[in-house]
């Protein structure tokens, strides 16, 4: 199995499931909303107009071209959220019982099984050992310079996602300003175009002016905790991973140096025809 291509198969698994639970979770509180509205028109008797609840009066402020903008974006924050979780995992970046097993294989000398245990292995420290053991011919400095090397690779592309939550919570108050001033547009031609101004009408424009700024801080506020939460680990994962790294290339090096065991040597046939004739074996050599 091709093991490049399972990231991004689990990436696309993880954005569809994200955008498919935004997707259900929108149309149960608007079936919901719906619901009381309507309750609300049948179980009344007055015929003054009924107020608009909470969730519709934001859906219409939102408006389908800010609410597509911020439904994808939205979508983009859950799936780097749900991605970077996954990724960024101490279990996952440097698995204990990989250390384990690449212990116990190159203290047995077996350092060509131990180089295939690391080129199979997908994670975070088993890419860091197969590039710092290719150099390993070359002496351990060349080796351990490859793998941090490595390091600072995969670090800069987890950084890559991580900057994509920085970029959402910048543009997040962003978008939530543009909805205000297209508010504000058209509270003031309310005004502009009222001979009497009527205070609901401008209210109601200064509302949906603020539902849209409302819908563009929350979307900043996860954004930048979580940005801020992962820049931590992705820190102490790279430093983790290349101190357990120098300990096993060193640790490779080494018994890579050691001369093998010499096999025991054959006993003498004088020592051997000695011993069978102390024990009185037959068959002895007498003299």
């Amino acid at each position: 199995m091709n093991l490049s291509a399972r990231p991004l198969r689990t990436r696309l698994l993880i954005f569809a499931c994200s955008a498919l639970l935004f997707v259900v979770l929108f149309g149960a509180l608007g079936s919901t909303a719906l619901a009381q509205e309507g309750g609300g028109e049948q179980t009344s008797s007055e015929s003054a107009p009924q107020e608009k609840g909470l969730f519709l009066h934001m859906v219409e402020s939102v408006g389908l071209a800010f609410g597509l903008v911020l439904g994808f974006v939205s979508v983009a924050l859950i799936a780097l959220i749900v991605l970077l979780a996954m990724d960024l995992r101490m279990g996952a970046a440097i698995p204990p019982g990989f250390v384990e097993d690449f212990t116990d294989v190159v203290n047995k000398r077996k350092f060509k099984e131990a180089y295939e245990m690391a080129r199979t292995d997908s994670s975070f420290l088993g890419r860091v050992m197969t590039a710092g053991m290719g150099r390993l011919q070359y002496g351990i400095e060349d080796a351990r310079e490859a793998a941090f090397n490595t390091v600072e690779t995969i670090r800069a592309g987890k950084d890559q996602l991580n900057a994509y939550l920085a970029t959402i919570g910048t543009l997040g108050p962003l978008l939530g300003l543009v909805g205000t001033v297209w508010g504000m547009i058209g509270a003031f031609r309310v005004i502009a175009n009222s001979n009497r101004i009527d205070p609901k009408a401008l209210a109601g424009q200064i509302s949906h002016a603020l539902v849209v700024t409302l819908l563009g801080v929350a979307l900043s506020v996860p954004a930048i905790f979580f940005h801020t939460f992962y820049r931590n680990r992705l820190t102490r994962l790279a430093m983790d991973t290349g101190n357990v790294a120098d300990d096993l290339l060193t640790q490779m090096y080494h018994n890579s140096k050691k001369s093998a065991p010499a096999p025991a040597p054959a006993p003498a046939p004088v020592a051997v025809a000695a011993v069978n004739q102390a024990a009185g074996a037959p068959g002895a050599i007498k003299s």
